[in-house]
C-alpha cells in the first residue's frame, strides 16, 4: 500500500505543518515516509505545497505527479491538483475559499468550510489541520489517535497550549466526512 498526497495553499495556511504532523503520524506508526515542502520565495501569501507519501515497503521515489489524495486550502491549488489526483482518490477542499465544484465523478469529494470553521474555534490558523482531520478520516492513510499523538510529540513546548483546540480542529475534520 502507498498512498501520496499533495497539500496545497498560500503560504501561512499552514500546508508545510499539516504534511508534517501527517509525515510523523505514519513514520510513528511504522511506515516508510517521505516528506518534500516547496514554496515560492515570499513569507506569506505565495505558493506553498507539500508531498507526503506513505507506504508499508521502501519509497521508490518521493515525487509525485498523480496523487492519491490531496487538500487543496485555495483556489488555485484547487485549479492545479483536481485534475491530477487519480481515480478513486480523494479530495479535500477548504469550500471558505474555493467556490468551484469539481466536475469529476471519480473522485470522493469532500468539501469542507475550513476558514469558517477555523475561525469559530477561535484561530483562522486551524483550517489546516480541519481538513487534515477529514483527510484522515476519508483514506484512512493513519489514524486520528496517530496524528493526535504527533501533535503532542512533535509540536514545539511553546505551543502545547493549543494541543486542546488542535485536537477539536481534527475531530471536526473528521465529522465533515
Amino acid at each position: 500500500m502507498q498512498q501520496e498526497i499533495i497539500i496545497s495553499g498560500f503560504g501561512g495556511q499552514g500546508t508545510l505543518f499539516a504534511g508534517q504532523l501527517l509525515a510523523y503520524a505514519a513514520m510513528d506508526s511504522g511506515s516508510y515516509v517521505t516528506w518534500i515542502p516547496s514554496y515560492g520565495p515570499e513569507m506569506r501569501g505565495g505558493k506553498a505545497r507539500c508531498t507526503v507519501v506513505v507506504a508499508d515497503e521502501e519509497i521508490g521515489s518521493p515525487l509525485v505527479r498523480r496523487p492519491s489524495a490531496a487538500i487543496v486550502l485555495n483556489l488555485p491549488s484547487m485549479e492545479a491538483f483536481e485534475p491530477a489526483i487519480k481515480p478513486g482518490g480523494t479530495l479535500i477542499v477548504n469550500s471558505s475559499l474555493i467556490p468551484m465544484q469539481s466536475e469529476r465523478d471519480d473522485i470522493q469529494v469532500v468539501y469542507i468550510p475550513a476558514t469558517d470553521m477555523a475561525i469559530e474555534l477561535g484561530n483562522v490558523r486551524l483550517a489546516n489541520v480541519i481538513c487534515l482531520g477529514a483527510l484522515v478520516k476519508a483514506t484512512g492513510v493513519v489514524t486520528l489517535d496517530a496524528i493526535s499523538q504527533a501533535l503532542e510529540d512533535h509540536l514545539p513546548a511553546r505551543h502545547h497550549k493549543l494541543l486542546g483546540v488542535n485536537r477539536q480542529a481534527l475531530a471536526l475534520g473528521a465529522q465533515q466526512v
